[in-house]
């Protein structure tokens, strides 16, 4: 399968700490790819310099097997940070639809994700009164409504109880299964294993493994293991 974009070799240093050394991995079309790791292994900040927003010491992000140029990188993906409060001021209500029509989508698309992020009970709510978990449905929300070929999420169930967890996990395989590619930021582990196609492993700035949980599990040579012991044996 051709890749949707490949990233190579994508390292970033502040100061002279390396918080991304060499990173190589693929995207492949239609997938969930879940990009996991512990707090502080460089997942977001590995995001922020595939988005662009956060210029790489060195690497590249090929498309069609060409460099794409980070100014160039927003026609490609779509970037959902994790702590931010868009118009802050405005209502639940009017943030989408004006997402929405930013992006020329029908009511119909807006109409379809009210019920699985159950945001029916928040549109009068200004964004900025929100909880975490509130913030969180209607983040996932404006992602989706997006049209970029790649749509990255930061830690798409921080926040989220069990129970909408799994309706998450849920709509988020059925928006993938349209075509669409989704780059899930996960460091719950066992989150990453119920919902992702193929795992990136980020430890400390490096990738220690790429593959699906059965790939995985032949490279740690732990045939019936999970995602968090499958972890363990490779970093």
């Amino acid at each position: 399968m051709t890749p949707l974009l490949t990233v190579d070799g994508i390292t970033k240093l502040f100061n002279k700490r390396r918080a991304l050394d060499d990173v190589s991995f693929s995207v492949r079309p239609g997938e969930v790819l879940g990009l996991i790791g512990p707090n502080g292994s460089g997942k977001t900040t590995l995001f922020e310099c595939l988005a662009g927003l956060l210029p790489a010491n060195a690497g590249t992000v090929k498309q069609d097997g060409r460099a794409l140029a980070p100014a160039r990188r927003k026609d490609a993906l779509f970037y959902l940070p994790d702590a931010i409060y868009p118009w802050a001021e405005q209502t639940v209500g009017w943030v989408l639809d004006f997402f929405r029509q930013i992006y020329k989508k029908p009511l119909h698309d807006l109409s379809a994700l009210v019920e699985p992020l159950r945001l029916e009970e928040l549109m009068n709510a200004r964004t900025a009164t929100l909880s975490k978990g509130e913030r969180k449905r209607v983040l996932l929300a404006l992602g989706l409504l997006t049209p970029h070929p790649l749509l990255m999420l930061d830690e798409p169930f921080d926040g989220l109880d069990l129970r909408q967890t799994r309706d998450v996990m849920t709509l988020l395989k059925a928006h993938a299964a349209t075509g669409r590619t989704l780059m899930l930021s996960i460091h719950q582990l066992i989150d990453a294993g119920r919902v992702c196609d193929r795992l990136v492993l980020l430890s400390a700035g490096q990738i220690v493994g790429e593959g699906s949980l059965d790939e995985l599990r032949a490279r740690a040579n732990l045939p019936e293991a999970g995602v968090e012991e499958i972890f363990l044996a490779l970093t």
